[in-house]
């Protein structure tokens, strides 16, 4: 069985899904409770009506949607006004997540999610909270200092909209590097909830792969905190052992205050959704 813990860090889960992923969230729905944050992507290769009709599908199944805005994609207000025009249609502007995303060059006038959140436009649209992302391994594209000037501004600038906050945060490997983390944000004055972007149970290959795409932890340090070898990439890793060695970690911190768990399911809804309710049973 859990720890009280560990349970405390991943009962209230949130999950990840992409604009083609309805179908797969319309499989997975009977084993996620009702209520539960759904973030939906804003990827280059999707547009505006895709984007809205995962949002859509989430808010009709129970959940609750989060749908993503990339800053550096949005190319004019007029853009950012129409999406979140169309989401509030939908019902599913109350949560949002603002981030920079990954254009080198800002196709508009946003340059990073600070500027969105300062652009005021959020509150016209009936947004009441704004995730803003978190990295507890840093990021090769932005400085640390950077990092930590961005969240301060950000939750100010939230505040005084007198909008709600959540750091979401990039996925994870290092238990021990993500607490430490978590008492970093603290010690920066940021209280709002956190959630710690955490792999699904996915292939091997596929998480080493995605690890490597986003620049997050190593090889050598992911087969250390998983248990797995390089030499036998076959089967499949779930969080068991990162989600255990965490919630001991933050437990041990009363500094820590709210941190929850963030699934990125890289495809597989239905089999991480089964797994965070095999853990939280003991089954």
């Amino acid at each position: 069985m859990p720890t009280p813990a560990a349970l405390n860090l991943i009962q209230n889960f949130s999950l990840e899904m992409t604009g083609k992923d309805v179908d797969a969230l319309r499989e997975a729905a009977p084993a996620i409770p009702a209520g539960t944050k759904i973030n939906v992507t804003f990827l280059g290769n999707e547009d505006l009506a895709m984007r809205v009709n995962a949002a859509k599908a989430v808010k009709e199944l129970g959940f609750t949607p989060v749908p993503h805005i990339s800053a550096r994609r949005i190319a004019s207000e007029a853009q950012l006004r129409e999406f979140l025009a169309a989401l509030q249609e939908v019902g599913a502007t109350e949560h949002v997540f603002a981030v920079g995303g990954d254009p080198a060059t800002p196709e508009g006038p946003y340059e990073d999610s600070l500027s969105l959140i300062r652009s005021g436009v959020f509150s016209e649209y009936g947004v009441k909270e704004v995730s803003v992302a978190g990295y507890p391994e840093g990021t090769p594209v932005i400085s640390e200092e950077d990092l930590w000037y961005h969240l301060e501004e950000k939750t100010k600038a939230l505040a005084e909209q007198g909008l709600g906050q959540v750091v979401l945060t990039q996925f994870a490997f290092d238990a021990e590097r993500v607490a430490a983390w978590v008492a970093d944000v603290r010690s920066h004055g940021v209280e709002a909830p956190i959630r710690i972007g955490t792999p699904g149970p996915a292939g091997i290959k596929r998480l080493l792969n995605y690890a490597r795409r986003f620049g997050v932890g190593s090889s050598a340090g992911i087969v250390k905190k998983y248990g797995f070898s390089l030499t036998n990439l076959m089967g499949t890793a779930g969080p068991d052992k990162f989600v255990n060695a965490l919630s001991e970690l933050l437990q041990k911190d009363p500094r820590s205050g709210e941190v929850g768990t963030h699934f990125y399911t890289f495809g597989g809804m239905k089999a991480t959704a089964e797994w965070a309710n095999k853990f939280i049973t003991g089954a």
